[in-house]
Parts: C-alpha cells; structure tokens; sequence
C-alpha cells in the first residue's frame, strides 16, 4: 500500500481525498494544511488520517492541489527529501526563478516532478510535437462569467453585463499564469509540453452562451496540424476548476502502484 501526502483540502483536494478512500493499493495517509486548520479539520476526517502542518519524510509521494504558495513551502522541501511530487499548481511554473529552484530541490533530492495535465488533453502529443520543429502552439480558455470571477477579469470587463462571447485577455502563457493563477494552468502545462511560456499565446474568453468549460489548442510543425478542443464539465464545488483536473490527479495516484501504465 502506497502512503501519499495530498497539499490541500480544498474543493479538488476534497473531491480527490472521497475518490482515492476506496483505493486497495493507494492510501492518502497525511494531508497538509495551515496550521489553524488543523484542529477542525482532523475532526472531520477522523484518526485514519493524519493532518499535519508539513510534508512527513516518511510519505512515498506527494499530490499538490493547493495553490502557488504550497508549492515552494511543501514542494520544494519534499523534492530535496527525495520525494516524488505530483503537482496541479502549473501555473506557479510561470516565475523561472520558482521553476529552477524546484528544478534544483529534484536533482539534490534525486526525486521527480510529475507536471499533472490537469484539465487538458494530448500533451503527450504536443510534448512528442516540440522534439521535431514545432512552430506554433495557440491557446484559447473560454469559461462562463461566473468562472472568471475571483480573478483579474472582473477589472477588466463586466461580467454581469456581456451579454455575447468577449475575449478579455490576450497575451503569452507567462503573462496568462502570472495574471490568472487560479485561471490559467493549462496555459502553462501547454507551454510546458511545447514552444514555452514566452512564444505560447493566449485568449481568455467570457462566454455567457456556455456552462462549461471550454479549452482549445491548435499546434504547427513538421509532424502535422493539431487541433484539441474540450469542452469540461466544471467540478459542482468550484465553478473555476474543471471536474478532469481531478480525474487527472487520480491517474497519478493510480499509477504509483501499478506495475504497467498508460
């Protein structure tokens, strides 16, 4: 039995925390949290699990699902121990400075950083894409009003006034993590898996015609033309993720045990 950490108990750590109890070869033993949630929060989930303020040595992975700051107070630290560490908040991979230091934490602690795919698709075509002249990779995130909201959208459109599809921003999947960190990691898993943050563009789109949402990519190089859309049902606790960012972190634990994946 695998013994995983999971950073976070919001909305997709709770959704994570339900789905893996039922898990015969994977168990999350520990779940990191700030300390003054602590008390309440291990009365909730009972002695089975143990909530604690810090990644145990003991762990044998960990699953970040907590946001940005998580990632350099839990993250790192777990790298350097020789923990391999599953990570959602891809945004976070936006500051060079934030991706060299996690970069470092792996090699001194000879661990892995598993960059999860979150709530896109065909990454490991687009990663297999840039080993051969990849050209060009544009993204376009298009979500409901109400999924914008929280977020730098609302200073710059009304949301409660569009009445038809407006794009709000367009500009590199740098510019997009770094604005919309809670908005924006597949813009920053694209860029990862192909031409990089700076020559990925984006578009982020207010749509009130939709309820779900919808992510489009298209790809050019010498292997062809590549085009991706998913249309993702959000998770019914937070209109802002996509239900898949979640089915994406229960494949990653699946496969700590399992002698073949795919």
């Amino acid at each position: 039995m695998k013994q995983v950490t999971l950073i976070g108990m919001g909305a997709i750590g709770s959704s994570i925390f339900e789905r893996m109890k039922s898990h015969t070869r994977v168990r999350i033993s520990h779940v990191v949290v700030k300390p003054d949630r602590i008390p309440s929060l291990q009365a909730l989930l009972g002695p089975e699990v143990q909530v604690v303020s810090a990644v145990p040595s003991s762990t044998d992975a960990v699953l970040e699902c907590a946001g940005h700051q998580a990632v350099m107070a839990h993250v790192l630290p777990a790298l350097e121990q020789g923990i391999d560490c599953g990570m959602l908040s891809i945004g976070a991979l936006a500051s060079a400075p934030i991706a060299e230091a996690l970069e470092q934490a792996a090699q001194r602690g000879h661990a892995q950083l598993h960059v999860l795919s979150g709530a896109i698709a065909g990454i490991d075509a687009l990663s297999a894409a840039r080993l051969d002249e990849l050209s060009t990779v544009t993204y376009s995130g298009r979500k409901p009003p109400q999924g914008w909201r929280g977020s730098l959208a609302e200073s710059l459109i009304n949301l409660d006034a569009i009445a038809e599809p407006t794009v709000f921003f367009e500009a590199s999947a740098r510019e997009a993590a770094q604005q919309f960190p809670k908005n924006a990691n597949v813009a920053a898993t694209l860029s990862l898996a192909g031409l990089g943050l700076d020559r990925t563009r984006v578009r982020l789109i207010a749509d009130p015609t939709i309820q779900e949402n919808i992510h489009e990519y298209e790809a050019v190089g010498a292997f062809g033309h590549l085009q991706v859309k998913l249309r993702g049902l959000p998770l019914p606790s937070n209109p802002k993720t996509s239900a898949l960012t979640v089915l994406s972190a229960l494949r990653y634990l699946d496969h700590l045990a399992n002698p073949v994946v795919i």
